[in-house]
């Protein structure tokens, strides 16, 4: 194979371009020091390998995470009492926020699409000699369903009539199911909440874990019912609000602060005594760690191509010393110091790509075996990732190629021909 090659190179046409007769050469060169190529841009494989695997994983988890804040909704938002503060940290004025808050917001804010009011607290739960403690509890509307997209694949969700009559009637989730050693048969059977004994009307679809946090382990009963068994939150309540599109949030959040503040007797230039927290600063805040973590991972990972680079700058200098009777020989018949030096600044180049293009073939392999994992998030190569890694290794082979390729062209003719 090696004097096919050659072959090509000797009967390469003259109107082919020096640019791709040097790229053949260097090809030559590779394939005459197999092993030799293999172990020197093995640095650049490892490297561009781990730029590819860290790349793809960290992006990979990124999209899972902003398509799972997505399917919770761009337009949410979360209203709570918020206690005023003075200089020096003491509370002014106490924190409330009652259900006629809620109802207010709902009635005035025309760009808000829906609500609901939130009791949160945890709970001991019983089922036959079943218990559970610290199980998180949420009480909250029928309107509850759309806005978190809650929906129960057994049974049914809480309706307004439950939520209007405070009816001792819950829907559970699978996590907490699983805890109780139960099953779906427990529908229509009673549970005891604190105590209080509920009826499961409900079991709700499986919703996953996300960062630590299970959504499958709580369960969720009407509001009123929750402010019956708890009446410290009749005071202090906290609600859900639905802008009518994700375009309207912020006109939504402006309403609900014109609302509020007016209901609460907040005076110009005093602070509000609540916040709003929207779903959408979360996807702002992980949009700019991704891009951080991308960027510092790929960074230190990068380090390794300059052990590469200095293993290539290695060879390349060996080849020169070999090889300096055949520069003698070329610069005795013509060859110009540029013709010398682009030579083995093209092998050094094609060295090192041809490392690159390897080590994004194994880091898409990689990739592709994790991904087989069920547990795995979909691995995603961004071809940014892919230029960049190839951009890097040319950079490379021409950085670190340099200092041989201007040592084998300021090579004395004479001098070279009788290297020995």
């Amino acid at each position: 194979m090696l004097s096919a090659i050659g072959s090509i190179v000797f009967f390469v046409p003259r109107q082919l371009s020096a640019l791709a007769h040097n790229v053949l050469t260097a090809f030559v060169q590779i394939w005459a020091n197999k092993v030799r190529s293999l172990l020197t841009v093995l640095g650049i494989i490892i490297a561009v390998t781990s730029i590819i695997v860290v790349v793809s994983f960290v992006q990979g988890f990124g999209e899972y995470v902003t398509n799972f804040l997505r399917g919770l909704g761009t337009n949410l938002m979360v209203v709570y009492p918020e206690s005023q503060r003075g200089p020096r940290g003491e509370r002014l004025r106490p924190a409330e926020m009652h259900i006629q808050d809620v109802q207010a917001v709902t009635e005035l804010c025309s760009s808000v699409q829906r609500t609901t009011p939130i009791v949160w607290t945890r709970a001991a739960v019983e089922y036959g000699r079943e218990r559970l403690d610290g199980v998180e509890l949420v009480g909250a509307a029928e309107q509850f369903q759309p806005i978190r997209n809650f929906y129960c694949d057994v049974g049914r969700f809480f309706g307004a009539m439950d939520v209007e009559n405070a009816a001792q009637v819950c829907v559970i989730g699978r996590e907490t199911l699983r805890k109780l050693e139960a099953d779906e048969g427990i529908l229509n059977e009673f549970i005891h909440l604190d105590g209080q004994r509920f009826r499961v009307i409900g079991i709700l679809e499986t919703k996953g874990s996300f960062m630590g946090e299970n959504q499958d382990d709580q369960i969720l009963m009407p509001w009123t019912t929750g402010v019956k068994m708890y009446p410290m939150f009749r005071d202090y309540m906290a609600f859900y609000v639905e802008a009518v599109e994700e375009k309207k949030v912020a006109e939504a959040e402006a309403q609900i602060v014109r609302v509020l503040r007016q209901r609460h007797d907040i005076q110009p230039g005093e602070a509000n005594d609540f916040g709003i927290f929207k779903q959408d600063q979360i996807l702002k805040e992980f949009g700019t760690i991704r891009l951080y973590a991308t960027s510092v991972l790929a960074g230190i990972v990068s380090i390794s191509l300059l052990v590469g680079g200095i293993g290539i700058m290695n060879v390349m200098l060996v080849s020169v010393t070999e090889r300096t009777r055949e520069i003698g020989l070329r610069k005795s018949v013509g060859a110009r110091r540029r013709d010398i030096l682009l030579q083995f600044l093209t092998e050094a180049v094609v060295l090192s790509t041809l490392g690159g293009a390897i080590g994004i073939g194994l880091g898409y392999a990689v990739g592709y075996v994790a991904s087989l994992h069920p547990s795995m998030v979909p691995v995603k190569v961004p071809l940014w990732s892919i230029a960049l890694a190839l951009g890097f290794s040319a950079g490379v082979g021409v950085f670190f190629g340099i200092v041989p390729a201007f040592k084998a062209a300021i090579l004395h003719p004479i001098d070279a021909l009788r290297h020995e």
